[in-house]
């Protein structure tokens, strides 16, 4: 079973618009809403893949409710910590081509809510060959709550994916303990190391991701957008090449990543197949309208055109 965690969930509003007009009316023709979060994200692409999976975290007040009556609709197995505060919204405005973004903070998880919640997550570990860690940290939340959360899987000796950004993911660095695999972007990349870097310095990447704050590592997925990713695994670098596709909705496809990667180990697969499986998911995500959603034939006659070239 792969255990998804997702610590500020949302109700993700999806509104498609032909063209977004600032400070006048816009009407929304369809609308879409769905159990967002990148955790969930992540939960519902291994669920379309056929993995066994089990969705944990918080969840609160009458969001909280709608997201777990739709996580039932779609048979998706789930254990969350109720709390006290509102579950939030996530609206993306996808207009000319172009995404905007509208995201609320989130509710305040407390100190008794927190402890709840570990209690909970040391059981369902002890029944998970994988841990999912995605997105931010709800407020209330102390910035190494997910290095807490890694220490706890690795002492039932089970593997976590790491998906966060700065102070979080400072931290989970920053720990004695270290995750199984982290997926930054070439941002969160440079962020991270305070230096910028480009797709076109590939040796520059592969150089950084030699630095002692990654040691005890086994995977670094660097996502390159259009251009696919760059990814070290063990001591190793390669470059992992996509096809071009038309996209109709990419919101969600790096939490598709993860969860490509997340089923191709869970199967055992090949370390190449697993690269050409984690960009397969994200692009497959990428051709549905629905965030956080492949079709499983997409997925497969997508792996067959990812190329996968290991860098000198």
């Amino acid at each position: 079973m792969i255990l998804t965690v997702t610590m500020n969930p949302s109700i993700d509003i999806s509104y498609p618009l032909d063209r977004f007009v600032l400070d006048k009316v816009n009407r929304v023709k369809q609308v879409t809403k769905t159990p967002g979060g990148k955790g969930l994200n992540v939960t519902r692409v291994i669920h379309d893949l056929g993995g066994e999976v089990t969705a944990t975290g918080v969840l609160g007040g009458f969001h909280g409710k709608f997201l777990a009556q739709q996580l039932d609709q779609e048979a998706i197995t789930h254990d969350f910590t109720s709390i006290e505060g509102e579950t939030r919204d996530s609206i993306a405005i996808l207009h000319e081509g172009n995404q905007t973004e509208i995201l609320e903070a989130g509710p305040t998880v407390s100190q008794a809510e927190q402890q709840t919640f570990l209690e909970k997550y040391q059981q369902l570990i002890k029944e998970a060959q994988l841990v999912t860690i995605s997105g931010s940290l709800a407020k209330g939340l102390p910035s190494n709550f997910y290095q807490t959360l890694v220490k706890l899987a690795a002492e039932q000796q089970v593997r976590v994916l790491v998906d966060t950004s700065g102070e979080s993911l400072k931290q989970v660095l920053a720990g004695e303990v270290k995750p199984y695999l982290i997926k930054p972007n070439l941002d969160e990349l440079s962020d991270l190391l305070e230096k910028k870097l480009a797709i076109d310095r590939l040796a520059e990447i592969t150089t950084a991701l030699q630095q002692p704050i990654f040691q005890g590592i086994e995977w670094i997925v660097v996502s390159l957008g259009k251009a696919g990713a760059l990814i070290k695994y063990q001591n190793e670098c390669y470059q992992v090449e996509i096809p071009r596709i038309q996209v109709v909705n990419p919101v969600g496809s790096g939490d598709a990543t993860i969860a490509g990667l997340a089923y191709g180990l869970s199967q055992d697969h090949d370390p190449k197949l697993i690269m050409k499986e984690c960009m397969a998911a994200g692009m497959a995500n990428a051709l549905q309208v629905k965030t956080g959603h492949v079709d499983p034939a997409d997925f497969h006659q997508l792996v067959k055109k990812i190329n996968v070239k290991k860098l000198d």
